[in-house]
């Protein structure tokens, strides 16, 4: 079967994650979304990034022109009937991502890879879901996606070694470093990050600090790239608490337990960048 990657959901990580594929890979790829707007928006993201890269020089106008030609974008999850690979980007929610990937099941070939970009929720629970579990993985892409090099790869209980081996290869072929953790809740990446992002957000809630001296202490103190608060906007203060929810269930650890203020902010709809407000007004 000639080489199709299906990408469902036309968000922030699923348009990053048909970008790689399109322009760095140069494999064909259907975005796939039930929103419309969602899809128009997702392209014309894709589109303005591009051209960042042409006006950078990092990126020549033919391979631009290249890679929007392999990008298509459907509401039909029966787009998956002819994919190699399908990468589901949906919200951080596990009942969502059940039916997702229980209806990809019945759709996709035999033989198609069922990845999913989740950030925490167990690969093996989400496997289950589905008649083919050797064949199912996690491809946690980071943010934002064309320029974040990691990919964290997460074997279910029951994932085959070939098919790790073919997620290894497309992360290759997208330019970027596959590390391969275990099933654990929040895997490495977000076991470590959303402690730190939860305790600056207590910062600000007992007073200990503005949410700028605090992103300032960990970017001119610690060296970081960006500090917690600013990266929480970025992620979306809902995933966050999403997935310290996901962390403190499978755990049973209290200290994943989410800051109230986190839960207040989502609650007033401050979700960070993609909402204009969060901890930061945008």
């Amino acid at each position: 079967m000639k080489e199709h990657v299906v990408v469902i959901g036309a968000g922030q990580m699923g348009s990053g994650i048909a970008q790689v594929f399109a322009s760095v890979a140069s494999i064909p790829v259907t975005m796939v979304d039930v929103s419309s707007e969602a899809l128009g928006r997702a392209r014309a993201s894709i589109e303005k990034s591009l051209a960042r890269f042409v006006e950078k020089g990092t990126l020549d106008a033919a391979r631009r022109d290249a890679a929007l030609a392999h990008l298509a974008g459907s509401d039909d999850l029966g787009v998956a009937r002819t994919a190699t690979l399908v990468i589901e980007a949906a919200s951080e929610n596990a009942e969502l991502k059940y039916k997702v990937f229980a209806d990809l099941d019945a759709i996709a070939p035999p033989d198609t890879i069922l990845a999913t970009n989740t950030s925490s929720i167990s690969i093996t629970e989400i496997a289950g879901r589905t008649t083919r579990a050797d064949r199912v993985i996690g491809m946690h892409f980071m943010n934002p996606v064309p320029l974040m090099r990691l990919i964290e790869v997460i074997r279910g209980l029951a994932t085959s070694d070939e098919t790790r081996d073919s997620v290894m290869s497309y992360a290759r072929q997208l330019g970027k470093t596959a590390v391969e953790v275990n099933d654990f809740p929040g895997f490495v990446s977000n076991r470590v990050l959303m402690p730190m992002i939860n305790e600056a957000a207590y910062c600000v809630m007992e007073g200990v600090a503005t949410p700028d001296a605090i992103d300032k202490v960990m970017t001119l103190g610690m060296n970081h790239p960006m500090g917690p608060l600013a990266l929480a906007d970025l992620i979306g203060l809902d995933t966050c608490v999403s997935i310290l929810e996901v962390l403190q269930q499978g755990l049973g650890d209290p200290k994943y337990r989410a800051c109230p203020l986190l839960k207040k902010y989502v609650a007033a709809g401050w979700l960070g960048r993609k909402s204009g407000r969060g901890f930061y007004a945008y």
